[in-house]
């Protein structure tokens, strides 16, 4: 079994001075913590991957294509592979679990 706890990744995240944590790498699947302060520029490009997104805390808009929604802790964005998909006017500090499938590369 492998078990994570959100706040210890937060803080390894944060130790390692970078808005992205992989904590997770599977033969079918990985999975990240992504981390965005209040008014920090999300630079993601389209990922190969179907992308799932889980909001743990924050609040932002995200846009995935040319469709806008609000988030906020407990929102789940999908992002199919190749589509343009960013996190902006972030109004509140965002953590987003992220799970990739397949794996990140």
């Amino acid at each position: 079994m492998k078990e994570f706890r959100l706040d210890r990744l937060d803080m390894e995240r944060a130790a390692h001075n970078g808005a992205y944590l992989r904590f997770l790498r599977e033969p079918t699947m990985s999975a990240g913590l992504y981390a965005l302060a209040v008014g920090a520029q999300d630079t993601q490009r389209p990922q190969r991957q179907d992308v799932l997104n889980f909001v743990v805390s924050g609040r932002a808009s995200m846009t995935v294509g040319d469709e806008t929604t609000m988030v906020a802790r407990g929102s789940v964005v999908y992002v199919p592979a190749g589509v343009p998909a960013r996190f902006h006017h972030i109004t509140e500090d965002l953590r987003v679990m992220i799970v990739f499938s397949p794996p990140e590369g």
